[in-house]
């Protein structure tokens, strides 16, 4: 990690759960890490506990879904910090809205965090990249097991997995693209299991039990294990890119 140390790194969603525990680690690693979030007291917070590490924590207020909240995040970005060299898109939502009576208006929020805002953030850091030719930037999309796999035993989760099912196809084709351009420019996808954060808390809002049997029915990852899967991707040689990260708890089927 030596090579990241004082460059910028991007984390959304950086409020709370796995975003909060990524922002944490790349700051003791050294990096000027700008946490953004609607709640951007929470990361406000975090910033000053942090003060004494090697790195720095920069809170900036920000909708993904809203572009011209990204729009005008990453204008900031450049003109104190000049650029992006590090974008971790880790913002998402999930909301009980099964296939046969969700409504659409949950189906659109979680498009506009899980995939329009993604690709929002990644279009303006790999430009950012770009324009200052930076060769070694790198995009770590916190993508999740259901990316990979429906669960039949969950209809609740099906729109928010072909979310991520997108972000799955999404990584591979900015990958593609990055290829044709000739650039080194890395993209890694992560895919981690149940994690015990306020993730099914905040999808289960109305029947809070539902999240507790979740969280209840074997021991689940924690935040810093992700954390932990993203340094392992930004750690690697400049010849090695991670494609794709799984971590699951042991006990998850």
């Amino acid at each position: 990690m030596e090579r990241w140390v004082g460059r910028v790194a991007l984390v959304t969603g950086a409020s709370s759960g796995i975003g909060k525990a990524i922002a944490q680690s790349l700051v003791c690693h050294g990096m000027k890490v700008v946490g953004c979030a609607r709640n951007v007291e929470a990361v406000e917070e975090l910033s000053e506990k942090l003060k004494a590490e090697k790195g720095s924590l920069i809170p900036i207020v920000c909708d993904v879904s809203k572009e011209e909240q990204v729009l005008s995040m990453f204008e900031k970005i450049k003109s104190e910090f000049g650029g992006t060299d590090v974008c971790i898109n880790n913002a998402g939502l999930s909301q009980a809205a099964p296939l046969l009576s969700g409504k659409t208006e949950q189906w659109k929020n979680m498009l506009d965090v899980n995939v329009l805002g993604l690709c929002m953030c990644t279009r303006e850091a790999v430009k950012s990249m770009r324009e200052r030719g930076v060769d070694d930037g790198h995009v770590i999309q916190i993508n999740s097991g259901v990316g990979h796999k429906q669960y039949a035993s969950n209809p609740d989760g099906h729109f928010y997995s072909a979310t991520k099912f997108a972000v799955t196809a999404l990584v591979d084709g900015l990958r593609n693209e990055l290829s044709l351009s000739k650039t080194h420019i890395r993209v890694t996808s992560i895919s981690p299991g149940l994690t015990e954060t306020n993730f099914a808390h905040r999808m289960y809002v109305h029947d809070p039990q539902v999240a507790v049997k979740k969280y209840s029915a074997f021991e689940s990852l924690k935040p810093v294990d992700i954390a932990d899967g993203v340094i392992y991707a930004l750690s690697a040689p400049k010849h090695v890119q991670v494609h794709e990260v799984k971590i699951n708890p042991t006990e998850q089927p």
